[in-house]
């Protein structure tokens, strides 16, 4: 009995997963500043460094826009140096799961970057997506400059405005701290293990909606 009923709980937390991001909103754009630079003349790159949940789901969704170069996942925002995936889960050192997002501003704007971020996981839930819980999970924008505080600011609140989702906003707007990789075996998780059961149940249904969502947005 004691089996049975663990089995039960174990279904039951894949399917919340999954139903979680199957009732994500679509395409939340921001009414203003769309154009608005967030780099100078300068330079040929810009980085993001986006927390929305598990790294997993963050790295394969981004990987497949048009003009993002490369996408890490990683620990950001907390106290200690060098973290481990084990210390980060224990929720003790402070940081997020997040992806380093370098993408060419030339082809993709941080703003549309945002549009993504805001669509793809739920905002409104402290400290969690779906089943997985902790403050490692928590929704986070860590900018680079003042122009992306600005913008992630200035979305933020007209999303709000709009009551865009049945609850408050609590995504962290902080400047980022130092980024620390990810162990080499997070790295392109998704496409390296699509048969996991992680990655069947919640990265892929998530990928789905994404993509057909931003088809427009694919990398061809």
């Amino acid at each position: 009995m004691n089996v049975r009923i663990a089995l039960l709980l174990f279904v039951f937390t894949l399917m919340w997963s999954t139903l979680s991001c199957a009732e994500e909103p679509q395409r939340i754009k921001l009414q203003s500043q769309k154009g608005k630079k967030t780099m100078n003349d300068t330079q040929q790159t810009e980085t993001a460094i986006l927390g929305a949940g598990c790294f997993w789901c963050v790295e394969a969704v981004y990987q497949q826009l048009q003009g993002v170069i490369s996408v890490q996942s990683g620990y950001c925002g907390g106290t200690t140096d060098k973290p481990t995936y084990k210390e980060v889960c224990t929720g003790t050192t402070g940081h997020a799961e997040v992806c380093k997002v370098v993408f060419d501003p030339a082809v993709i704007s941080f703003t549309e970057l945002l549009e993504v971020f805001w669509s793809v996981h739920d905002p409104t839930t402290l400290n969690r997506q779906g089943a997985d819980v902790g403050t490692q999970y928590r929704s986070a924008i860590f900018y680079t400059n003042a122009a992306q505080k600005e913008l992630a600011e200035t979305y933020k609140k007209q999303l709000d405005a709009a009551h865009t989702f049945s609850d408050p906003i609590v995504t962290q707007i902080t400047a980022a701290t130092e980024f620390f990789p990810a162990e080499d075996y997070h790295a392109d998780y998704f496409n390296r293990n699509p048969n996991q059961g992680y990655c069947t149940m919640v990265v892929r249904p998530k990928v789905e909606k994404f993509k057909k969502a931003f088809s427009d947005k694919l990398k061809k």
